[in-house]
């Protein structure tokens, strides 16, 4: 759910197999040379980049020194990071518990477009919101002007902060110079964009609204926030397509790492269900066409799975240093560990044939974190329902409700992963029906699980080759 031509939330558990002793992991090691197979937690990992056209698979190889002992992890209450707010805009509306909810009871939010025509189009479903409010978000007048990118954005972005109890009143008290905003769009105001072209063809220049630039760059989203809420930290954007929020993430926990900021506003936006959006994907031959049965139609990792399934919304989270949010009473949800971002520096869709460019940034991400491999027991990867992007890794438990969020997948993944943490609940991987027999991972098929999350690490891949990893724990002081 992350960004263009990336995965959903899928939820895979690992636990120990009888081959691992004394607490020692199967995630080998082996030297310059590449190990056949990536385990976790014991548990073998088949990951493998997105290509909607290939119906192929790879297995993914590791590579890395001898024999590694995990880093220490963060101690200092400067550096160690927490999350204290979440925020998001759904299909399922802008309730964390209710969406939580709705993934935990297998309620697909896909339905058939009707926001434009798309009756002659071949893909005319996908998981578009509805009944969107901004009341007492956006002014009215605005409102009506803002791409429907922005809008999510905001919503989601003053909803996290007021979820860490940082509303306007506790923020006009603190040092916003130290508070900083980094959302990420894959795609931007392409609303906006196509308006303003299509007022250029039919009407000539003197009929582009003045709003179209602003409103169409991927960084507006970051800098109407900060507007909006006076925060003047770090800000700007990033887009790396299905992986955007994950970058985001990455490089909000580094500027608070380097002292930079000790409050981070973070996350993903998209609104790309329009006619060009759609129509752009279709092009691309990534996208189910299940069109007699939508909501059966993201099925990751299942035999008939034909494409993604396009989604839309936003997910925010606040990342603050344990420090600040000690001395301010807030109430902690999780703690950010870790992560990494790597290319594959390959093909613009295709992944690398030898998976390095996944598999290393998974390494990566743990040694950023002080993790051992054994101690990872869910993974929140990014299986699309392509043929080849799912045996990618093994990760399916939400883009099959809510639809790939493009851009704001990783937001609306990561704060499913710290739900999953919280509450001792995986939610389904629905319409897995005939499962691939490559995927040996128990990936919570159809059916809500209880399972005690000690460390969870959260996969996005885009279009690019970008690669990206994020590990979040249960905070313990």
């Amino acid at each position: 759910m992350a960004g263009i031509g990336c995965a959903s939330s899928s939820g895979l558990i690992f636990k120990k197999s009888k081959e691992s002793r004394n607490g020692v992991s199967n995630f080998q090691y082996n030297g310059l040379k590449s190990v056949e197979n990536l385990q976790l937690g014991s548990t073998k990992f088949h990951p493998k980049g997105f290509n909607p056209t290939s119906a192929r698979c790879g297995i993914i190889k590791a590579m890395a020194s001898p024999t590694v002992s995990a880093p220490k992890r963060e101690t200092d209450p400067k550096k160690r990071i927490v999350i204290t707010g979440m925020g998001l805009v759904s299909v399922f509306g802008s309730d964390i518990d209710t969406f939580y909810n709705k993934l935990l009871d297998g309620v697909s939010g896909i339905t058939q477009i009707d926001r434009f025509d798309a009756s002659e189009y071949s893909v005319r479903f996908g998981g578009q919101i509805r009944d969107f409010s901004s009341k007492g978000y956006i002014d009215g007048k605005n409102d009506r002007r803002l791409d429907d990118c922005w809008r999510y954005c905001l919503v989601a972005g003053r909803r996290a902060l007021d979820d860490a109890s940082l509303g306007k009143d506790v923020l006009d008290t603190m040092d916003k110079t130290r508070m900083g905003v980094l959302v990420g769009s894959g795609m931007g105001g392409i609303s906006a964009f196509s308006n303003g072209v299509e007022a250029l063809v039919q009407k000539g220049y003197k009929k582009i609204t003045p709003f179209f630039i602003p409103y169409s760059i991927a960084n507006m989203g970051s800098a109407l926030l900060a507007i909006d809420t006076g925060l003047m930290g770090p800000n700007y954007s990033i887009s790396t397509a299905c992986a955007t929020a994950n970058y985001c993430f990455f490089a909000a926990a580094n500027h608070i790492r380097r002292g930079d900021a000790d409050v981070m506003v973070v996350g993903g936006t998209e609104a790309a269900i329009i006619p060009s959006g759609v129509g752009g994907f279709i092009a691309c031959r990534a996208l189910s066409q299940r069109n007699d049965e939508p909501q059966r139609a993201s099925r990751p990792w299942d035999k008939n799975r034909d494409g993604f399934v396009m989604g839309e919304g936003a997910g925010v989270l606040i990342m603050e240093t344990l420090e600040h949010a000690m001395k301010r009473g807030a109430n902690i949800v999780a703690e950010y560990l870790g992560g990494a971002v790597t290319c594959d520096a390959h093909h613009m869709t295709d992944p690398r044939s030898d998976g390095l460019g996944v598999s290393s940034c998974i390494i990566k991400s743990l040694q950023d974190a002080g993790v051992s491999p054994e101690e990872v027991n869910y993974v929140n990867a990014h299986a699309t329902s392509t043929l080849a992007g799912d045996l990618a890794e093994v990760n399916a438990i939400k883009k099959s409700m809510i639809g790939h969020g493009l851009g704001a997948a990783g937001g609306l993944e990561a704060i499913a992963t710290i739900k999953a943490i919280n509450t001792g609940w995986l939610h389904p991987t629905i319409n897995q029906d005939d499962l691939e027999p490559q995927v040996t991972i128990d990936t919570v098929p159809n059916v809500k699980k209880q399972h005690e999350v000690n460390i969870a690490i959260s996969n996005s891949f885009g279009f690019g080759g970008h690669n990206s990893v994020v590990v979040f724990a249960p905070f313990k002081h």
